[in-house]
């Protein structure tokens, strides 16, 4: 069998490159550049290793000795590999992953020279982090802002780089990224749930959330995606007719991967198994050169930083496919946009899936608390879970009969709504024996029979439970996981919280036996969340009104979307929670409202200057062509000319209209947009940009996308869908 010579990111290091056949065991070449437990074991002292899988498994704290030992072991580990630089790898708020590099290199005087990486640079630098988003937490004069090793996310190599995922903080010890509320949502959640779990087994110290993304994109040809600045610019086309197939006949769904995709496919995955990143599903998605990727679960952290790294990754692999990577979620109109489902679970340290029915009534008692619990958290936190996936690139998808609505309502299926209403009907108070194995045997002993065959999902559901975890659909395929995830995390474990709580209470003041006091408070709980159950159609208008009348929130925009995040309720349940502060909270939604009126503002300039720089001098141009046959016509035809120029006057009228119309709407446009600019509130700001300035969108788009179909093909001055879209 011939052999592919498969050149990594790692091809500039000195070494020759990796040698991969058909036949090579993914599994051989799986977390090849990270520095897991296994380069652990071999490099680390055994004091070293028991120190820093301490601060992995039980959270204690990494002492300056054994940091030294550990940077020399990582430094002797990664040198092994022609590694030169090391960097903090973190996660800012921009959405995208940041590194200073620095070179082992260091002089000693004399003209020598040695290799040098301490405890101390591997524990925190210092990086100029003035233009990184802070939210008022710091003035552009103040810099300072430091970066922490994260010891539960390994260190990894990067090129010719070594990568130390951290967390990122300011001078005065606010949060300034993703990771740091997300470790702290997940230290709450493990706490809260490990109390629950005690209920049941008294042998779980620690439970761990696991989520596994599916992350859809589109492939385009990058030349073609060079050939388009609002593509370049935004990342999605502001303009462009839908070609006369799409996505109609649904034959790209799940049908053979075109050759040159695929062998993307096979260098990203080679390239993620070097990382330890564990892809294991690809496959085409509805659009056309639409496809979608999944790994297997891993522990949350881990799993957002692997997605992070992933995006960034898909980017230079399909760079060098020549190919254009589309993270954005609504990139092409008139065919589906992407996402990225966020499954999420718990799972104890014993090794049970605390979302997973098991075998025994109690078993399925734990499962039913667990579940029963993230739907209350849901319900009373529905507005704020929508918030955690507002963005403006994924207000275009929400909604558009190809994800879920902006409305949150939870999934579970007609079978397990069916042991829930007879779950419901619980005696309130103490319960007889004939009750309490009437209900264990008859109820919580047949889930697993129930779930055998709920197995389907409703995929207009934003948040569907999907047989042992809860499927999260509504998040973008351009988000960072860790928002999401840290308010899931940080809503279950105040819910979980509240739960003992109430449940202790009955069991000490009522005298009720711990399953007599788990039944009642549950009880309570599915008749107060019922609202957020609906396991109907979530694209049609009767849905629309029903969730009106059950006072859910239907924040179709994100400036609306976003409020709740600064609300009382929000901020303390924050800080209740030990997840973010006032401050931090409130800094988080300065950032994230300025991001979507620059975003907005961006696209505005984009579509001002293709519409009226690129498009109307086109139409011009083939318009004077007309007016020029025309002439000529009347020149040989006389004054019957009409007769045989009829159709290009009709044209030369209608180019006229859309021009008039683009100028138009583009002069309306910006002085929207000047107007709005003036506005120093960020939140009118924002509102004036989505609801003044956006909606000229469209109606320019309409006279474009009308231009296309009149004005000769050759002279077209955009890449067209039909092009974009179906060159492989």
């Amino acid at each position: 069998m011939s052999k592919i010579r498969f050149k990594a990111l790692s091809e500039t290091l000195n070494r020759k490159p990796i040698e991969v056949n058909e036949n090579t065991k993914r599994s051989l070449l799986f977390g090849e550049n990270v520095f897991d437990e296994t380069s652990m074991r071999q490099y680390l002292t055994k004091e070293a290793y028991i120190g820093v899988m301490s601060a992995i498994g039980k959270g204690t704290k990494i002492d300056r000795k054994i940091a030294d030992q550990v940077s020399a072991a990582m430094k002797e580990w990664a040198l092994s590999k022609g590694v030169t630089h090391y960097t903090h790898w973190f996660q800012p708020l921009t959405g995208a992953t940041a590194e200073k590099h620095d070179a082992f290199f260091e002089t000693i005087g004399g003209g020598l020279a040695i290799e040098k990486f301490g405890g101390g640079q591997l524990v925190q630098q210092e990086p100029d982090a003035s233009s990184f988003p802070n939210g008022g937490i710091r003035n552009t004069f103040e810099a300072r802002g430091y970066t922490a090793w994260d010891p539960t996310s390994p260190a990894f190599i990067y090129g010719t780089t070594l990568c130390i995922p951290t967390i990122f903080i300011s001078y005065t010890g606010e949060a300034l990224d993703y990771k740091t509320p997300l470790l702290r949502a997940l230290h709450a959640v493990d706490e809260a749930a490990t109390n629950v779990c005690k209920y049941f087994d008294k042998n779980v110290k620690k439970v761990t959330s696991s989520l596994g993304w599916e992350q859809e994109y589109f492939l385009i040809d990058k030349a073609l995606a060079a050939s388009r600045p609002d593509i370049i610019l935004t990342g999605r086309t502001l303009v462009g007719h839908s070609p006369a197939k799409g996505q109609q006949l649904d034959d790209h769904y799940f049908g053979s991967i075109p050759s040159r995709a695929l062998n993307f496919m096979r260098d990203l995955e080679t390239e993620c198994m070097l990382l330890g990143i564990p892809v294991k599903t690809r496959h085409n998605e509805v659009a056309p050169n639409q496809f979608e990727l999944a790994p297997i679960y891993e522990e949350s952290n881990l799993a957002v930083d692997h997605n992070s790294l992933l995006m960034d990754v898909m980017g230079k692999v399909g760079s060098r496919h020549n190919f254009k990577v589309l993270f954005h979620e609504k990139p092409f109109a008139g065919i589906n946009g992407s996402g990225k489902h966020n499954n999420w679970s718990l799972a104890t340290d014993t090794g049970v899936n605390l979302l997973g029915p098991g075998k025994t009534p109690m078993s399925n008692l734990q499962f039913l608390t667990f579940f029963i619990n993230t739907i209350k958290a849901v319900n009373d936190n529905e507005e704020l879970l929508r918030a955690s996936i507002a963005s403006a690139s994924n207000d275009h998808r929400l909604g558009a009969n190809e994800a879920p609505p902006a409305i949150i309502s939870v999934f579970i299926g007609e079978q397990l709504t069916g042991v829930l209403n007879e779950l419901e009907g619980v005696t309130n108070g103490k319960l007889s024996p004939q009750e309490k194995t009437d209900l264990k045997l008859n109820v919580v002993g047949k889930i697993p029979d129930v779930l055998l065959d709920n197995t389907d999902r409703n995929r207009t559901s934003p948040f569907a439970f999907t047989g042992n975890k809860f499927e999260f659909r509504a998040v973008g395929s351009t988000a960072n996981c860790a928002n999401p995830m840290t308010i899931l995390n940080t809503i279950v474990a105040k819910q979980l919280k509240d739960f003992k709580i109430e449940v202790d209470a009955l069991i000490e003041k009522k005298d009720l036996k711990k399953d007599e006091a788990i039944f009642n408070v549950l009880r309570e709980y599915i008749k107060k969340s019922k609202n957020i159950l609906f396991e109907g159609n979530g694209y049609g208008d009767a849905w629309e009104k029903e969730a009106k009348k059950r006072k859910l929130s239907n924040n179709k925009t994100t400036p609306d979307a976003l409020k709740i995040k600064i609300a009382d309720k929000s901020i303390k349940l924050f800080e209740e929670m030990g997840v973010m502060s006032k401050v931090e909270a409130e800094a988080r939604y300065e950032i994230e409202i300025e991001e979507y009126t620059m975003h907005i503002q961006i696209e505005s300039r984009t579509l001002g200057d293709l519409a009226g720089n690129h498009i109307v001098p086109t139409a011009i141009k083939y318009q004077n062509s007309l007016i020029k046959n025309v002439t000529g016509l009347k020149e040989i035809f006389g004054k019957d000319y009409k007769k045989y120029a009829e159709e290009q006057l009709q044209l030369i009228t209608k180019i006229s209209e859309h021009i008039e119309g683009l100028h138009s709407k583009i002069d309306d446009m910006l002085d929207a947009r000047k107007k709005a600019n003036k506005i120093e509130d960020i939140e009118k700001k924002a509102a004036a940009y989505c609801n003044k300035v956006k909606p000229y969108f469209d109606e320019i788009r309409y006279h474009c996308d009308k231009l296309e179909l009149m004005v000769d093909d050759e002279l077209w001055p955009l890449t067209k869908y039909r092009e974009i879209l179906f060159t492989r």
